[in-house]
């Protein structure tokens, strides 16, 4: 926590300077790495994160007016200032306080509140920024946080982070809740298993003779500002709805792959077995799926696909399928395997991480050539597994790796993917390190 204080008075000097007072309180948020359960929570399918020791800060003082002004410490962000009672969210730029929008306006509907007091704000936040590790979903829940606590209302935190998780799609992000959950949720020294509907967390002891291991590919990818993760998010639901009409289910009604699942009643293994039956591995044509479904082009684009995936040509429901009912087996079966506690269990795990690299580069094609290089010379130096983690596309990877091999492993690393490229540049101590799981998000009342 020291680190912690002397953020907390810096943070506190600069609010002085910028809004010549000082801060009545601060809320933390802290940021997270995916161990596994890539791209399945908006399918229904539980996944399995633990909190970063990075995250946001942000100190608050409640004013008179009605007047809502943001600020950031980092200079590449620049000051806001807006009326706390009408928030417009531009989905077209997902600039860094639409995000702290999202979570101010979420907890706004959630009250139907319509007489906002302002706040002055400033954000501190040490996560890298596009990293895949929720900084931008760290922003809303902490702003989720911070606008509750100046009402004054009371929301548990499982309330708060389907508030939160609801609310970042105001900015066009179609998650599934995941980031917001584990923000909220987390315990120190704890993995979780996050379910969903209704949402609920279960701790998960990791194996202690193994750090988890955090590396930057240093390409920056955000999520809100490309169409790859909406597609995806598309693809599963068209291939839902295929497969509930394959098996004679009211397909309309579907939107998860999960529900398909559900509404069979049969396991995993068995929907891997339903999608090499029901749909091919070519790409199908918004047309192919109309007659499928039997439904106009027209209805395609208006009640099923979302306004940013209209005019998408192509649709890989086959891959998509397969990596989300497998990728859901693979964190109930690393669950297990953590809970069992075999002698072998790093080399399980990494076996489980390595398997979902492979899927999310060939069957979701969520990866990236930085990416894969950096899967891979994580696992020659050292790492049992490694995959990327977050949306992919860029990002960060996360490797288990055996703690007596950790400050080997570090320096090879280091050497052989930062040091012999112009990536040494951007390198900074946040660009590898080794993490533990953090605690979830927190008031600080100023003394």
């Amino acid at each position: 926590m020291p680190v912690l204080f002397d953020r907390l008075m810096k943070l506190k000097e600069m609010f002085n300077s910028k809004f010549g007072s000082i801060p009545k309180f601060y809320v933390r948020a802290p940021g997270r790495v995916n161990i596994i359960g890539e791209h399945i929570d908006y399918c229904g399918y539980s996944v399995l994160p633990m909190a970063v020791e990075q995250d946001m800060l942000i100190a608050v003082e409640p004013v008179e007016t009605q007047t809502l002004q943001l600020a950031n410490t980092n200079p590449l962000y620049p000051d806001f200032s807006t009326n706390a009672n009408n928030i417009q969210i531009d989905k077209t730029k997902p600039l860094w306080h639409n995000y702290f929008l999202c979570g101010f306006k979420g907890i706004q509907e959630h009250f139907g509140l319509s007489n906002l007091t302002g706040m002055n704000c400033l954000v501190d936040g040490n996560i890298p920024p596009s990293s895949g590790l929720s900084s931008s979903s760290a922003l809303v829940c902490c702003a989720g946080l911070v606008t509750v606590t100046v009402l004054g209302m009371n929301l548990s935190k499982v309330e708060l982070a389907e508030i939160c998780a609801k609310s970042e799609r105001y900015i066009g992000t179609e998650g599934g809740g995941m980031d917001q959950s584990i923000s909220f949720l987390a315990e120190e020294g704890t993995a979780k298993l996050i379910e969903f509907s209704p949402l609920r967390a279960t701790d998960v002891k990791l194996p202690s003779g193994a750090v988890f291991v955090i590396a930057n590919s240093c390409v920056e990818m955000n999520k809100a500002a490309t169409s790859h993760f909406n597609i995806r998010v598309m693809e599963c639901r068209l291939a839902a709805k295929l497969l509930a009409k394959y098996k004679g289910l009211q397909w309309d009604k579907i939107l998860r792959l999960e529900e398909v699942q559900a509404k069979l009643g049969v396991s995993l293994e068995e929907m891997l077995g339903i999608v090499e039956d029901a749909l091919h591995p070519e790409p199908y044509s918004p047309e192919e799926v109309c007659r499928y479904l039997v439904i106009s082009l027209q209805e395609l684009r208006t009640q099923v696909l979302s306004p940013n995936t209209q005019d998408v040509l192509i649709f890989k429901l086959y891959q998509r399928a397969k990596h989300v009912y497998s990728e859901a087996a693979r964190v109930l079966q690393f669950k297990k395997i953590c809970e069992e506690a075999p002698d072998n269990t790093v080399q399980l795990l990494g076996d489980l991480m390595n398997q979902s690299h492979v899927s999310c580069r060939d069957m979701y094609e969520c990866s990236c050539p930085e990416l894969d290089q950096l899967v891979d010379i994580c696992r020659k130096f050292g790492a049992q597994g490694s995959r990327l983690t977050g949306a992919g596309w860029g990002g960060c990877t996360v490797s288990i790796v055996p703690a007596d091999k950790l400050s080997s492993f570090l320096a090879n690393v280091h050497e052989a993917y930062y040091q012999r490229s112009d990536r040494n540049l951007t390198f900074e101590k946040q660009s590898l390190f080794a993490t533990k799981p953090g605690g979830g998000a927190l008031v600080f009342l100023e003394a």
